[in-house]
Protein backbone atom coordinates (compact mmCIF):
# COMPACT_ATOMS: atom_id res chain seq x y z
CA UNK A 1 0.00 0.00 0.00
CA UNK A 2 1.39 3.34 -0.96
CA UNK A 3 -1.32 5.56 0.51
CA UNK A 4 -0.83 6.42 4.15
CA UNK A 5 -3.91 7.60 6.00
CA UNK A 6 -3.12 7.78 9.70
CA UNK A 7 -4.69 10.98 11.05
CA UNK A 8 -7.72 12.91 9.74
CA UNK A 9 -7.20 15.89 7.46
CA UNK A 10 -8.49 19.24 8.68
CA UNK A 11 -11.23 19.10 6.00
CA UNK A 12 -12.36 15.60 7.04
CA UNK A 13 -12.40 16.57 10.71
CA UNK A 14 -14.39 19.72 9.94
CA UNK A 15 -16.93 17.59 8.03
CA UNK A 16 -17.18 15.23 11.01
CA UNK A 17 -17.82 18.17 13.34
CA UNK A 18 -20.55 19.54 11.02
CA UNK A 19 -22.63 16.35 11.23
CA UNK A 20 -25.32 15.86 13.90
CA UNK A 21 -23.74 15.66 17.34
CA UNK A 22 -26.58 14.28 19.46
CA UNK A 23 -27.13 10.87 17.82
CA UNK A 24 -25.32 7.55 18.29
CA UNK A 25 -22.54 6.91 15.78
CA UNK A 26 -20.60 3.86 14.65
CA UNK A 27 -17.01 4.18 13.48
CA UNK A 28 -15.69 1.54 11.09
CA UNK A 29 -11.92 1.12 11.60
CA UNK A 30 -9.79 -0.57 8.92
CA UNK A 31 -6.15 -0.97 9.97
CA UNK A 32 -2.96 -2.04 8.23
CA UNK A 33 0.01 -2.20 10.60
CA UNK A 34 3.64 -1.28 10.09
CA UNK A 35 6.03 -4.19 10.16
CA UNK A 36 8.05 -2.24 12.74
CA UNK A 37 6.35 0.49 14.79
CA UNK A 38 7.55 3.99 13.88
CA UNK A 39 7.93 5.83 17.16
CA UNK A 40 9.70 9.17 17.45
CA UNK A 41 13.26 8.40 18.56
CA UNK A 42 12.73 10.14 21.92
CA UNK A 43 9.49 8.26 22.76
CA UNK A 44 9.73 5.84 25.73
CA UNK A 45 8.45 2.95 23.57
CA UNK A 46 10.98 3.47 20.75
CA UNK A 47 13.66 1.20 22.29
CA UNK A 48 11.21 -1.74 22.42
CA UNK A 49 11.30 -2.19 18.63
CA UNK A 50 7.71 -3.44 18.66
CA UNK A 51 5.89 -4.48 15.53
CA UNK A 52 2.83 -2.44 14.55
CA UNK A 53 0.35 -4.91 16.02
CA UNK A 54 2.12 -4.75 19.41
CA UNK A 55 2.21 -0.94 19.33
CA UNK A 56 -1.51 -0.92 18.55
CA UNK A 57 -2.11 -3.19 21.53
CA UNK A 58 -0.36 -0.54 23.64
CA UNK A 59 -2.64 2.09 22.10
CA UNK A 60 -5.66 0.03 23.16
CA UNK A 61 -4.28 -0.37 26.67
CA UNK A 62 -3.55 3.35 27.10
CA UNK A 63 -6.62 4.77 25.30
CA UNK A 64 -9.14 2.12 26.42
CA UNK A 65 -10.02 3.70 29.77
CA UNK A 66 -10.75 7.03 28.04
CA UNK A 67 -12.80 5.27 25.33
CA UNK A 68 -14.87 3.52 27.98
CA UNK A 69 -15.24 6.67 30.11
CA UNK A 70 -16.87 8.56 27.20
CA UNK A 71 -19.29 5.66 26.63
CA UNK A 72 -17.54 3.97 23.72
CA UNK A 73 -17.81 0.24 23.05
CA UNK A 74 -16.57 -2.20 20.44
CA UNK A 75 -19.62 -3.79 18.83
CA UNK A 76 -17.76 -6.00 16.34
CA UNK A 77 -14.18 -6.91 15.49
CA UNK A 78 -12.64 -9.25 12.98
CA UNK A 79 -9.58 -10.25 11.02
CA UNK A 80 -9.67 -10.16 7.23
CA UNK A 81 -9.60 -13.53 5.49
CA UNK A 82 -10.24 -12.71 1.81
CA UNK A 83 -11.20 -9.83 -0.47
CA UNK A 84 -14.40 -11.08 -2.11
CA UNK A 85 -15.32 -7.81 -3.85
CA UNK A 86 -12.70 -5.11 -4.16
CA UNK A 87 -9.06 -4.62 -5.10
CA UNK A 88 -6.99 -7.76 -4.54
CA UNK A 89 -4.01 -5.69 -3.41
CA UNK A 90 -5.88 -4.31 -0.38
CA UNK A 91 -5.81 -6.10 2.91
CA UNK A 92 -6.42 -5.09 6.50
CA UNK A 93 -4.79 -6.53 9.60
CA UNK A 94 -7.64 -5.56 11.93
CA UNK A 95 -11.19 -4.33 11.42
CA UNK A 96 -13.63 -3.23 14.09
CA UNK A 97 -16.68 -1.09 14.69
CA UNK A 98 -16.64 1.27 17.65
CA UNK A 99 -19.91 2.72 18.88
CA UNK A 100 -20.18 6.07 20.62
CA UNK A 101 -23.31 7.46 22.29
CA UNK A 102 -22.83 10.59 20.15
CA UNK A 103 -20.13 12.48 18.30
CA UNK A 104 -19.55 14.68 21.35
CA UNK A 105 -18.23 11.57 23.12
CA UNK A 106 -15.79 10.93 20.28
CA UNK A 107 -14.68 14.58 20.39
CA UNK A 108 -14.24 14.37 24.16
CA UNK A 109 -12.03 11.32 23.71
CA UNK A 110 -9.76 12.69 20.98
CA UNK A 111 -9.24 16.00 22.79
CA UNK A 112 -8.48 14.42 26.18
CA UNK A 113 -4.84 15.19 27.17
CA UNK A 114 -4.23 11.56 28.18
CA UNK A 115 -5.62 10.37 24.84
CA UNK A 116 -3.22 12.75 23.08
CA UNK A 117 -0.36 10.88 24.77
CA UNK A 118 -1.86 7.48 23.94
CA UNK A 119 -2.49 8.22 20.25
CA UNK A 120 1.27 8.26 19.59
CA UNK A 121 1.09 4.46 19.90
CA UNK A 122 -1.55 4.36 17.17
CA UNK A 123 0.47 6.66 14.93
CA UNK A 124 3.54 4.43 15.39
CA UNK A 125 1.56 1.24 14.76
CA UNK A 126 -0.44 2.08 11.66
CA UNK A 127 0.85 2.04 8.08
CA UNK A 128 -2.54 3.14 6.75
CA UNK A 129 -6.10 3.12 7.95
CA UNK A 130 -9.64 4.15 7.22
CA UNK A 131 -12.02 5.57 9.82
CA UNK A 132 -15.56 5.88 8.53
CA UNK A 133 -18.46 7.37 10.48
CA UNK A 134 -21.87 5.75 10.08
CA UNK A 135 -25.23 6.56 11.55
CA UNK A 136 -27.30 3.55 12.61
CA UNK A 137 -30.41 2.92 10.51
CA UNK A 138 -33.68 1.53 11.78
CA UNK A 139 -35.24 -1.36 9.95
CA UNK A 140 -35.53 -5.06 9.44
CA UNK A 141 -32.20 -6.76 10.20
CA UNK A 142 -33.18 -9.66 7.92
CA UNK A 143 -33.01 -7.68 4.65
CA UNK A 144 -30.48 -5.52 2.81
CA UNK A 145 -32.91 -2.82 1.72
Amino acid sequence: MTDAYIDPTREAFDLFKSLPRDVPINMLNLLKFNELAKYPSDHPNAPHEWNGRRAYKEYGKTSGPIFQRVGGSIIWRGEMEAMVIGPADRSWDMVFIARYPNSAAFMEMVTDPEYQKAVVNRQAAVMTSRLIRFKPLDGDDASFG
